[in-house]
C-alpha cells in the first residue's frame, strides 16, 4: 500500500499486481530478486571500460618513448643528427600516439580532456627528448643568452651599445633577461643554464593556452580544435622555442591575437565600453612585455592587427593603434642608439626580396644528412601550408566564418619585402603564418564542417543570434559510403607529417649538442684569460661563446670575407698569428677550435673535413703557438708573446 497521502499512478495496475502475487508459488516468489537490494546496470562496467580506452594508446606510447631514450646514444651523432641515433621503438611510440589521438578525438563519446592529453604526450615526445638524452643544453645561442642572464646578475646591468658591438641588441631590449635574472633568483640556482634545456617544452606548452582561444573563437567542433592544435605542434619545427625572447614573445603575440579576436572587432553599450578598456589594459601590458623584448615580434604583430582592422568584423582600431604607440615610443627611446646604426642596412633591404629569401655563405646544408632533414623540413611545411589551401578551399563555411584565422596566417607574408633579418625572416615568417595554417590544414583532414546554428561570439557578448539556415530538402536518393582509401589517408598524412619533425627539428643535433668535454675546455679557456684577452675560432658554434663578453673579445674568421678564410686556408698558422699579435699584455691571444665549430663548419658549406684539419695541424706544427688544452672535443692554444 501506499504511504498515506499518495496514491497509485495506475490503480488497475497495481490491482492486478497485487492478484499475481496472491497466486504466484511460494518457491518462485522466493526466486525473485528483492527489490530493496540495488542491482547494478550490467553495462555500467562496460561503459567505464571503454570511457577508460584512450588511456591505453597514450600510456603504450609514453612507455616506449621511455624505453627509447634510455636505449639510445649520443655520443657519435652523425650528419642526420638524432635521427639515426634514436631506438627504433621511439618511431613506434609516435606512431602508437598518432593513433590513438585520431581515433579519440574523432569519436564524440570521449571526454574532452583526452584530446589534450594526448597533445601534451606529444610536446613531451617532441620536446623533451633531448633535455633527457642530452647532458648538457643545446644551441649556442641559448648559451649565449645565459651570458647575457649571468652578466645581468653580476654587474647589475647591461653595457652600453658603443662598447659590446653585436652584442648592443641585448642592451635594447632586455626585456627577457631582466625576466629570467629575476626567475635565477627566485628559484636560487646558479645560472640559467640549470633549466633553460627544458625550455622547449615549457615554451611548447605556454602556447596551449591562447591556441585554444583563437581556435574557440571560430568553431566549438572538437575535432577541428585539438587536431589544429596536433597540427601546429608538429609544424612549428622552426626550433625559436629553445630559451630565447622569441619563445616568450611568440606566446605573448598569440596571447594579444586571442584577445583582440574574442574581445574587440563589435560596437557596444556603456557596459561593453567598460569592459573593453580593461581588455585595452591588459592588451598594453602584453604588448609593452613584447616590444621590451625583441625586435621582429612586434612588426610582425602590427601588420597582423592591421590586416584583422580592414575586415568588418574586427574594424577596432584601438589594439593597432595601441601596439604602434607602444613599439614607436620604445624605438625613438631605449632601442634608438642600435636603430640608429642599423637604419642604413634596414633601408637597402627593403624591396630585395631575393636578397631576404637567400641563404648566404655558411648557411647552405651541404652533405647527405644535412640536405636530407633540411628537405625534410620544407616537405613538412610545404604539405601544412598545402592542406591549409585544401581546407581553405574545401570548407566553405568554415572560410566564411574564420575569415580573420585566414588574415593572420597571410599577414607575416609581406615581412619578405621588409628585410631578410641576418638570413632567417623565411623561417620566422613559417613560424608566424602557422597558427592560422594549422587551423585550415586541420579542416581538410576532417570531415566537411557545417556551418553553426548560432554565433558563439555574438551570444557570449550578448548580441542577437545569427539565424537559423533554412532545412534543405533530404535527397531520396541513398548516399554513397566514403572509399577506403579516403578514410584512411587523413590519419597518414598526419602521421606522416608527426614522423616528419623529428628530421626537421633534430636533424641538426651534431651541430646544435655540444658535449660536457666541450664545455670543460672552453669554461678552461675563460677561468684563465685576462681581461681584455682575444679568442679566435672558426665560428661561434660553441658553448659559453659569450662567456664573460663584456671583458672577452672575440674573432670568428669564418664570418670574415671570402678573400681572407681563403687566406687562411692556405697558411693557417702565419695568417692567424698576424691576425691574433695586435693583443697587448697582459692580456693573450687564443685559438679555439672544437667539436662544435668543426660540425658547423662542414655542415653548412664553409670548411670540410680536409680543410679544417690543416688549420689545426698547421698551428699545431706553428712555434708561434703554445698548446694550453685538448680533449676529444677540441684544443686550445695561445699566441706566444713576440720575442
Amino acid at each position: 500500500m501506499p504511504e498515506t497521502g499518495e496514491t497509485p499512478e495506475h490503480p488497475e495496475q497495481d490491482s492486478r499486481t497485487s492478484q499475481e502475487a496472491a497466486t504466484t508459488p511460494a518457491h518462485e516468489a522466493s526466486a525473485r530478486p528483492d527489490p530493496s537490494v540495488p542491482v547494478p546496470a550490467p553495462a555500467a562496467r562496460p561503459a567505464r571500460v571503454a570511457a577508460a580506452w584512450p588511456a591505453v594508446p597514450l600510456l603504450v606510447a609514453l612507455a616506449l618513448w621511455v624505453h627509447a631514450v634510455r636505449h639510445t646514444d649520443v655520443s657519435a651523432l652523425d650528419d642526420y643528427g638524432l635521427v639515426s641515433a634514436l631506438h627504433p621503438t621511439f618511431w613506434a611510440g609516435l606512431a602508437v600516439l598518432t593513433a590513438g589521438f585520431w581515433f579519440t578525438v574523432r569519436d564524440p563519446r570521449r571526454r574532452a580532456g583526452w584530446p589534450a592529453a594526448y597533445v601534451l604526450g606529444l610536446l613531451v615526445i617532441e620536446r623533451a627528448t633531448q633535455a633527457v638524452l642530452y647532458p648538457t643544453p643545446l644551441y649556442a645561442w641559448a648559451w649565449k643568452h645565459d651570458a647575457v642572464i649571468d652578466h645581468l646578475l653580476t654587474s647589475g646591468g647591461l653595457q652600453s651599445a658603443d662598447r659590446l658591438g653585436d652584442m648592443a641588441v641585448y642592451d635594447q631590449w632586455p626585456g627577457f633577461f631582466a625576466a629570467q635574472a629575476a626567475l635565477v633568483r627566485l628559484l636560487g640556482v646558479d645560472n640559467a643554464a640549470m633549466y633553460m634545456a627544458w625550455w622547449p617544452l615549457v615554451s611548447g606548452v605556454l602556447l596551449l593556452l591562447p591556441l585554444l582561444l583563437i581556435y574557440r573563437t571560430f568553431t566549438e567542433d572538437r575535432r577541428l580544435i585539438w587536431t589544429a592544435v596536433w597540427l601546429f605542434c608538429v609544424g612549428n619545427w622552426v626550433g625559436q622555442d629553445y630559451f630565447s625572447p622569441q619563445s616568450v614573445a611568440f606566446a605573448l603575440h598569440l596571447g594579444v591575437l586571442a584577445v583582440v579576436l574574442r574581445r574587440y572587432g563589435r560596437p557596444g553599450g556603456r557596459g561593453d565600453r567598460q569592459r573593453q578598456a580593461v581588455w585595452t589594459v591588459l592588451l598594453s601590458v602584453l604588448v609593452i612585455a613584447i616590444v621590451v623584448s625583441h625586435q621582429l615580434t612586434p612588426g610582425m604583430l602590427v601588420v597582423t592587427l592591421l590586416a584583422l582592422a580592414f575586415t568588418r568584423r574586427h574594424r577596432d582600431w584601438v589594439p593597432l593603434v595601441t601596439t604602434v604607440v607602444i613599439f614607436l615610443a620604445w624605438c625613438l627611446t631605449a632601442a634608438l642608439p642600435f636603430l640608429s646604426a642599423a637604419m642604413p642596412d634596414m633601408i637597402r633591404s627593403v624591396g630585395d626580396i631575393g636578397a631576404n629569401v637567400e641563404t648566404g655563405y655558411g648557411s647552405t646544408p651541404t652533405g647527405t644528412g644535412a640536405v636530407a632533414t633540411s628537405w625534410a623540413a620544407r616537405l613538412l611545411s610545404g604539405s601544412v601550408m598545402l592542406l591549409a589551401l585544401a581546407g581553405v578551399m574545401r570548407q566553405k563555411a568554415l572560410r566564411q566564418r574564420a575569415l580573420p584565422l585566414l588574415l593572420v596566417a597571410a599577414a607575416p607574408l609581406p615581412m619578405f619585402v621588409a628585410s631578410s633579418y641576418g638570413s632567417e625572416m623565411i623561417f620566422r615568417v613559417l613560424m608566424f603564418m602557422l597558427p592560422g595554417a594549422a587551423f585550415f590544414a586541420a579542416a581538410a583532414l576532417l570531415p566537411r564542417i557545417p556551418a553553426p546554428t548560432t554565433d558563439a561570439r555574438e551570444t557570449e557578448r550578448g548580441g542577437p543570434p545569427a539565424p537559423a539556415p533554412a532545412q534543405r530538402r533530404r535527397s531520396p536518393l541513398p548516399s554513397l559510403p566514403p572509399l577506403r582509401y579516403a578514410a584512411w589517408l587523413s590519419p597518414l598524412m598526419l602521421l606522416a607529417g608527426t614522423l616528419a619533425f623529428v628530421p626537421s627539428y633534430s636533424g641538426k643535433d651534431r651541430v646544435n649538442y655540444f658535449p660536457p668535454g666541450e664545455v670543460a675546455l672552453v669554461r678552461q679557456l675563460f677561468d684563465q684569460a685576462p681581461d681584455e684577452s682575444l679568442v679566435v675560432a672558426a665560428n661561434r658554434n660553441y658553448p659559453l661563446a659569450y662567456e664573460q663578453y663584456w671583458r672577452v673579445d672575440h674573432y670568428w674568421f669564418l664570418e670574415d670575407t671570402r678573400t681572407h678564410v681563403d687566406d687562411i686556408v692556405r697558411d693557417p698558422a702565419t695568417v692567424l698569428a698576424r691576425d691574433m699579435a695586435g693583443v697587448e699584455a697582459p692580456a693573450r691571444a687564443y685559438f679555439l677550435l672544437t667539436q662544435g665549430q668543426v660540425a658547423n663548419s662542414e655542415m653548412n658549406g664553409q670548411l670540410n673535413t680536409a680543410q679544417l684539419r690543416r688549420v689545426r695541424e698547421s698551428v699545431a706544427d706553428s712555434p708561434r703557438f703554445e698548446r694550453v688544452a685538448q680533449n676529444s672535443a677540441g684544443v686550445l692554444y695561445v699566441l706566444k708573446p713576440a720575442s
